[in-house]
């Protein structure tokens, strides 16, 4: 008797992990329904799948991770394109004004951003923590800080609490970078905590800066963040190429060139 329900929840799991990974994602509710068990009882599987490895928790549901990779390790993000990245982060400091309500997501950009700022009064909301310490030396500049779970890898506070905590506040410009860039499918993300913040951060924003060099560009990244009809300009380098540039033109999109 034992064996049997054993072998039905394990034939559930393996069901479970089947549907995730050939939907991508999927809700608790269908997985109810397709497994002819309670919702609860799809939440207690998800979680212990979840603790397993074998699939990830969404907000009301699961996602693949078959084809997720981790996040790049921030040591490593700080010498690529390092060069890029100092030059824009020089062009968006052009973009801020005294008493600025300021949003820097934890990209490295964003670090380059936070260092090459002057010490004027603005107020600076930020998930990084090596954002937050660049500008703690900064007395006119106040720096909220999300909280939440940290990512290591990035030195990121992410999750449901650095979410709550973005509904608090609206600021004039937000300032982010993305692993990915693509004309069609819009802003995307390694990371789907990273990506379910970055939304948020756009959503609270009134005007949104995308800092991204030319690597960024023609890439997908396994979650979505937003499409690029949601950003309100671009900063990049030389090398983006003439037709990219063009079709974003053609996109209303301004575009910066450094």
């Amino acid at each position: 008797m034992w064996s049997e329900i054993a072998m039905l929840v394990a034939e559930r799991y393996e069901m479970i992990v089947q549907l995730v990974n050939e939907k991508g994602s999927i809700r608790v509710s269908e997985l109810s329904e397709l497994c002819k068990v309670t919702e609860e009882t799809i939440r207690r599987d998800l979680d212990r799948l979840e603790q397993a490895g074998r699939l990830r928790r969404s907000h009301g549901g699961a996602v693949s991770v078959k084809n997720e990779q981790p996040e790049t390790p921030y040591a490593v993000r700080e010498i690529m394109n390092a060069e890029e990245k100092r030059r824009i982060a020089e062009e968006a400091v052009k973009l801020i004004q005294p008493h600025d309500r300021i949003l820097l997501d934890a990209s490295t950009t964003a670090w380059y951003m936070a260092s090459s700022l002057p010490d004027i009064p603005l107020t600076i909301l930020t998930n990084s923590i090596r954002v937050a310490t660049e500008l703690a030396g900064k007395e006119k500049i106040e720096v909220i800080s999300t909280g939440g779970q940290l990512l290591q890898r990035s030195l990121s506070f992410v999750g449901p609490l650095a979410e709550r905590s973005l509904e608090t506040y609206y600021v004039d410009k937000l300032f982010f970078s993305s692993q990915g860039v693509h004309l069609d499918r819009g802003i995307s993300e390694s990371n789907e905590l990273q990506a379910r913040l970055k939304q948020k951060m756009v959503s609270i924003a009134d005007r949104v800066i995308l800092l991204a060099d030319a690597s960024k560009f023609g890439q997908q990244a396994f979650t979505h963040v937003v499409n690029l009809s949601q950003v309100s300009e671009i900063i990049t380098d030389s090398r983006l190429s003439g037709p990219i540039h063009s079709q974003l033109e053609e996109q209303s999109i301004p575009v910066t060139v450094v």
